[in-house]
């Protein structure tokens, strides 16, 4: 069977091939710890749970609107006009299911053929796969080391030409965990007012902050009305399996986003927005909880790889990854992975899954227990240590 020329095009995830080869070194009886998958150890609170399983037993089982359960819209329209700073009306929420299809519906709805969309480097490998997938140029910015990974807005604007139609930003920053300043979030604006350009603002990790407080674009004047805010429920409240995401746009992409989605998905799950009303309406103990226990987890994780020789790991303020420089090991990234998994049990990716950037590091996921992040330092320390790197 001949694939369509575009498949040639598409990337992936490279977290998901991860686990599977760990997945396969279990399977031979070897002990793996995973540090690879971005996704929270913890179990959608009780709450919500018990929210989900009401609404099945309440005839939630049907299709729902395009865009969204009333009901859920207004909830994200008052939490996101608390929380990011500027008034969010119901009628400008689109809910999808999971956060992908936002970066989907972005780039079919606004990039042509031969448009240039701007993304970090590293970043999350949707996005240069999806630009790539509808037939635009993808053009990395490189999140530097000595810049603590966050994005450079006098690069930012020495990058824009007449052809770019999109900027594409994270904060809190996957894979690094780098989080922008309210002047870096004030400086891309006046990028994007000057040359008139749209901007997509990943906020998927803007509740795992551990200091200060999150910035987010649409709140400038005038942002509004060119920046479509991702946002979703599966790292704040642990609900990855639910498949919940949501976009704030301006007014002019509703229908757009709603003549994607029907030709897609059709709708989201209706009981699991049910349970993402309860998640927005209902106590806040359980994210409080999750983030002082992976702040915890930061704090250990980072001591420990900076002790350990031949490492150098900065410490992140937000999601819950470390970004270590790998290459005083003698080893590259992708080599120091291959070895943690086979020599030392341990899961981790190369830092090339995100970008071409970053040969010299490894994206760690601290989404695990203290006791294994601590056995996974120990079997860590081992095995550059075999490589004869010495203090």
């Amino acid at each position: 069977m001949r694939l369509a020329e575009r498949m040639a095009r598409i990337g992936t995830e490279t977290a998901f091939e991860a686990v599977a080869r760990a997945g396969a070194l279990e399977a031979t009886g070897r002990d793996v710890i995973h540090l690879e998958i971005g996704e929270p150890d913890f179990d959608t609170p009780p709450n919500i749970r018990r929210a989900g399983a009401r609404a099945l037993e309440s005839g939630y089982t049907h299709y729902g609107p395009v865009i969204g359960l009333p009901e859920l819209r207004e909830a994200i329209a008052a939490d996101a006009s608390r929380r990011k700073g500027f008034t969010v009306s119901p009628e400008r929420v689109i809910v999808t299911p999971g956060a992908k299809p936002i970066m989907f519906y972005t780039l079919l709805a606004l990039v042509e053929p031969g448009d240039e969309v701007i993304f970090p480097d590293p970043g999350f490998p949707i996005y240069e796969s999806m630009t790539r997938f509808v037939g635009a140029t993808p053009v990395p910015i490189v999140l530097r080391e000595e810049n603590q990974f966050r994005l450079d807005p006098d690069e930012l604007r020495s990058l824009v030409t007449p052809r770019t139609r999109l900027v594409i930003f994270n904060s809190p920053q996957n894979p690094t965990g780098s989080v922008l300043t309210g002047g870096d979030i004030e400086a891309i604006a006046r990028v994007a007012v000057d040359h008139d350009l749209t901007v997509l603002a990943d906020e998927i990790y803007s509740r795992i902050l551990y200091s200060g407080e999150h910035h987010s674009i649409a709140a400038l004047p005038g942002l509004a009305d060119r920046t479509i805010v991702l946002d979703g429920f599966s790292k704040t409240y642990a609900m990855t399996g639910w498949r919940l995401g949501y976009a704030i746009v301006p007014e002019n992409l509703v229908l757009p986003f709603s003549r994607l989605i029907i030709n897609s998905v059709s709708c989201t799950s209706s009981h699991s927005q049910m349970a993402a009303v309860e998640a927005l309406t209902g106590p806040q103990d359980a994210v409080e909880a999750m983030v002082r226990e992976f702040r915890a987890r930061r704090d250990l994780i980072v001591a420990g790889l900076n002790a350990i020789p031949g490492l150098r790991c900065l410490e992140p303020d937000g999601a819950f990854y470390v970004f270590p420089n790998v290459s005083e090991t003698g080893r590259n990234g992708e080599q120091l992975a291959d070895a943690l998994l086979h020599e030392g049990g341990v899961s981790v990716l190369a830092g090339t899954a995100f970008g071409h950037s970053s040969v010299d590091h490894v994206r760690i996921s601290y989404a695990n227990s203290q006791d294994k992040i601590r056995e996974a330092l120990r079997r860590i320390e081992g095995v550059v240590a075999g490589l004869g790197v010495t203090a």
